[in-house]
């Protein structure tokens, strides 16, 4: 697989350097001196632009995954692969989706572009994927030859780490003092915005500890992936959930469902969970075999998919989670 992708990437950035000679404008304008950030998904760009505020510098920002793809699914463009080749600042995850940067970044023409890995940004905060009771494991299929690559599983980590406000707090913090570094002039103006951001995210924070402490409930049931790892285990939760959050899975086994089911029943919950998307069939099956067959079926959003149309029409880290706070509310009645 890493072959297939050096290859692609390699080719991506040939043709680049073919079609890119032009890259300034019809006048002879050379915008290489404007800071340019590229960010892969919309939490890490939502903080750059709170860090930024009015951008005094006029800094140039880029979501990468802007159309409602996947973490999970995204492939890089040719256009996306030379707008990390050339920029300032490349912000990524680093878990096992994001294999493919490690060979774009080897390729980059920028030498001294910072990057920011938000997994090793963490460091001990990072979780290791966790199968729990009842939770349907993913199949692997080896491809013939491949033994011997497979003999010892690589460790797997929980990618989601932006749905941790305190990891929402560390990163916004990291990434201010990089982009002062890039644009030292208006430090202080960024020193003020994160400053003022983190402390909204702080507060945020102390709601969502308010709210579980003073809740009845302490789990949530997910009849869909669950990739909310990070804010069950920032407040003390409990989980059930029918797939890990990476998982590519979309069918539930019939013991996952007669689990989950039980599950609800034996704690008496009043809600089934799922994250953004159109297909619940698997939290509504659960709730059809349960016995009471009256559970809610409530959805928390885990930016998975926010688009630059949501960008557009307001959509922003603290809003998402202000209003997933609203659900977990609901949810632990």
């Amino acid at each position: 697989m890493k072959k297939i992708i050096s290859l692609f990437v390699a080719m991506i950035l040939a043709t680049g350097l073919v079609t890119g000679c032009g890259s300034k404008t019809a006048e002879g304008t050379d915008d290489s001196k404007k800071v340019t950030i590229v960010t892969t998904i919309f939490p890490e760009y939502d903080w750059v632009k709170n860090i930024l505020g009015d951008n005094p510098a006029k800094a140039e920002v880029t979501m990468l995954l802007d159309n409602g793809v996947d973490l999970h699914s995204y492939q890089p463009t040719a256009e996306d692969i030379m707008k990390i080749s050339s920029c300032d600042m490349f912000v990524y995850v680093g878990g096992e989706s994001d294999e493919w940067v490690e060979d774009a970044l080897k390729e980059a023409t920028n030498k001294d572009m910072i990057v920011i890995n938000l997994l090793e940004s963490l460091g001990d905060s990072v979780k290791e994927e966790e199968i729990v009771e009842g939770m349907q494991e993913e199949e692997h299929h080896h491809e013939d030859g491949d033994e011997d690559e497979h003999e010892e599983e690589e460790t797997e980590y929980d990618e989601h780490v932006w749905l941790s406000l305190k990891n929402a707090v560390a990163v916004t913090e990291t990434l201010s003092a990089k982009i002062s570094s890039l644009d030292p002039a208006n430090s202080d103006i960024y020193k003020a915005n994160t400053e003022a951001y983190v402390s909204k995210l702080k507060d945020l924070d102390n709601r969502y500890e308010e709210a579980v402490s003073e809740s009845p409930v302490k789990t949530l049931l997910f009849g869909d992936r669950f990739p909310f790892r990070y804010l069950t285990d920032d407040y003390g939760l409990k989980y059930y959930a029918a797939f890990v959050g990476c998982s590519a899975e979309t069918e539930a086994s019939f013991e996952t469902i007669t689990f989950l089911s039980s599950k609800a029943d034996e704690l008496s919950l009043n809600a089934v969970m799922t994250i953004e998307g159109a297909d619940h069939r698997i939290a509504e099956t659960i709730v059809d075999n349960t016995a009471s067959k009256d559970q809610k079926i409530l959805t928390m959003d885990s930016m998975q998919s926010t688009t630059s149309k949501d960008v557009s029409e307001g959509a922003s880290y603290y809003s998402i989670m202000e209003s997933n706070l609203a659900t977990l509310k609901e949810a632990l009645k």
